[in-house]
């Protein structure tokens, strides 16, 4: 207590001195001042007293000496009224100057007084700004004790993670084995039990045993003639089809269906608006005449072109921004749709309803396929990553961190033991689902927008950002053919090439409006396509089962072309 009222008596002091210093010069100037004043009322006094003596002297004595000195004194007298005069003038002066200053004095006490009181709300604020910072750090200290629990639970739950992932790729490879070994023994027990049927069928019924006979033996050259024709590019010859070593199919209905040889498409069979904007995707489904389209408008439609004038089947919606790749399953019963709006969507192709979205990457998605049909799905996305979706849980099971932006990806198979990625830094990389890490990649001249493999996983073609089109022999690891045209050129970093059915023909769209042809066993360019001009052609892709093809552009439009008969 003593110490605060000592505090406050020096605070006063210190004000005191503060005031005294500021008005120090002006109270002795107005001291001097009254000094002078009150001597010159001496001087005066003096003088008058002068002044009675010198007329009474002059009363007595009126001779000219008197005169003379009655006249300097009157004289004395007029210097000395005028001089006392200017000192009142500057008494007044002086005195309005005091006034002023008061007054001032006064102003700076009210301004003073308001620093005061600023300064103690001042204080106030401080104090409690210095209780919120104790108080915000006692709370800092807390999240960090918390943030390290937090961060050693996520490190156990990191290795328990990885375990139980290890021991699920255990048990799902382990599961695969014994999947083969099943098949194989209900193959083995298949086959036993149809041995025991034809013995039986041989013994008792000699005619019903021929007719199956004659079927085997139709099936056999069945599959003898598509695998000729797989295998080879010219017609087949009669003596292809005279394969069955001797045994008489005379009278057997033997009505063989030869699948179609693969032809150019030439003929424009149909043009239709698809989109209200750019289109970037086009998809054939495997097991129907229809076509899947994506644009920028967000939206998926559906289209069964069995006729030249296409009908719309459905409209699948669900994106927030633009379409940019489609894929169907194997069955054509489901069909993924990736979007600019980092998401990755499912929907059912019968009853065109949306049955999962995919969400977790943090860029647009560029690509996605199925792996274990119809349970996963992988993605591959401009945030470099890969991530692989358990669909009946709409969930992140797996995220392969890559380096580089992924354009395009595929799967060998429907069980998807591999996956081939194309990326940004020109490298397409080699993946086993069951490895964290691509187990190869091959670095190309550019980045590569597009993949597509064959049917039977042994090619793959890839479209690089340099205007070629590059084959690969996945057997050999090695380019096998590069195809390119001078006018040809791809027109954006996400534009699709694809495979037709027997792989001996690729299309490809140009910047120019065109689509371009080329022959995989030879190397050359067949055909040219004109149809999308003057917009550039985005993606095109090939009917699975004929020699028929659909594109989509820049300019709204889809076109399916078919080969001329």
């Amino acid at each position: 207590m003593a110490n605060w009222r000592q505090q406050l008596i020096l605070r006063f002091q210190e004000r005191d001195s503060n005031e005294v210093q500021k008005y120090k010069d002006i109270i002795l100037q107005n001291n001097r001042l009254m000094d002078n004043v009150a001597q010159l009322k001496a001087d005066k006094l003096r003088i008058s007293v002068e002044n009675e003596q010198l007329r009474s002297a002059v009363a007595n004595n009126t001779g000219p000496a008197g005169n003379l000195a009655f006249l300097t004194l009157e004289k004395k007298l007029l210097s000395q009224q005028e001089e006392l005069t200017e000192l009142h003038k500057r008494k007044g002066e002086n005195s309005q100057r005091i006034v002023d200053l008061n007054i001032r004095i006064e102003e700076l006490n009210a301004q003073m007084n308001d620093k005061d009181r600023q300064l103690a709300q001042e204080k106030r604020s401080n104090a409690s700004f210095r209780a919120e910072i104790k108080m915000y750090v006692s709370s800092m200290d807390e999240l960090k004790r918390l943030n390290t629990t937090l961060k050693d639970e996520h490190t156990a739950l990191q290795l328990a993670f990885s375990s139980l992932e290890e021991k699920l790729r255990s048990v799902q490879e382990e599961n695969y084995n014994l999947l083969e070994r099943l098949k194989d023994y209900k193959s083995r027990d298949a086959d036993k039990l149809n041995e025991e049927n034809e013995s039986f069928l041989r013994k008792r019924l000699p005619s019903f045993f021929h007719r199956k006979r004659s079927d085997k033996v139709r099936r056999e050259l069945e599959d003898a003639v598509r695998e000729t024709s797989r295998n080879s590019s010219s017609p087949i010859s009669s003596e292809a089809i005279d394969c069955t070593n001797g045994i008489d199919i005379s009278g057997i209905d033997c009505d063989l269906h030869i699948p179609p040889m693969s032809m150019n498409p030439t003929n424009m069979y149909a043009k239709f608006e698809a989109h209200e904007g750019e289109v970037s995707a086009v998809r054939w489904c495997p097991t129907e005449k229809i076509i899947a389209t994506g644009g920028a408008d967000r939206k998926l439609k559906l289209w069964d072109v069995r006729k030249r004038s296409p009908e719309q089947l459905a409209v699948l919606t669900g994106c927030s921004q633009g379409i940019n790749s489609i894929d169907f399953d194997s069955t054509g019963t489901y069909v993924i749709g990736t979007s600019n709006d980092k998401g990755v969507r499912v929907w059912t192709v019968a009853d065109h309803r949306l049955r999962h979205t995919l969400t977790g990457h943090i860029e647009k998605v560029m690509a996605a396929k199925y792996l274990h049909e119809p349970y996963k799905i992988i993605s591959g996305s401009h945030d470099r990553t890969l991530k692989v979706w358990d669909v009946r849980s709409s969930a992140c099971i797996e995220t392969k961190f890559v380096g580089s932006s992924c354009f395009d990806l595929v799967t060998t198979d429907s069980i998807g033991a591999s996956i081939i990625s194309a990326h940004f830094d020109k490298k397409i990389r080699f993946w086993d689902i069951r490895m964290e890490k691509p187990i190869n990649d091959l670095l190309l001249p550019n980045k590569i927008t597009s993949l597509d493999l064959s049917k039977d996983c042994n090619f793959l073609l890839c479209s690089v950002r340099d205007d070629t089109i590059k084959l690969l022999d996945l057997r050999m690891n090695n380019i096998l053919r590069t195809f390119s045209h001078e006018n040809f050129k791809l027109s954006c970093d996400s534009a699709r090439v694809g495979f037709n059915f027997d792989a001996t023909r690729i299309a490809s769209g140009s910047a120019d409006g065109s689509i371009y042809i080329w022959n995989t066993l030879n190397g050359r360019h067949e055909e040219l396509l004109k149809g999308h001009s003057p917009s550039a052609v985005n993606a095109v892709s090939w009917s699975p089962t004929q020699s028929s093809l659909a594109s989509v552009g820049k300019g709204r439009r889809c076109i399916v072309w078919t080969a001329e008969l």
